[in-house]
């Protein structure tokens, strides 16, 4: 996989990630809703490590200079 994300597109995707986790695991967020912001957190947090979102592909969006 070919790199298809910035440092910055990454810094914001685990910020988001924590935010997930933290509204879930703070019981502030709770029910369906509270597991979806935990997938997508996860999602997000894949993604930055890797620094590949597949959703960028098929787009031809590439935010690494």
């Amino acid at each position: 996989m070919k790199r298809n994300m910035s440092n910055t597109d990454r810094i914001v995707r685990v910020v988001v990630a924590a935010l997930f986790a933290y509204l879930y695991f703070g019981g502030i967020v709770t029910g369906t809703l509270g597991v979806v912001l935990v997938v997508l957190g996860a999602v997000f947090l894949l993604t930055a490590v890797i620094a590949f979102c597949p959703l960028y592909a098929p787009f031809k969006i590439n935010t690494n200079k």
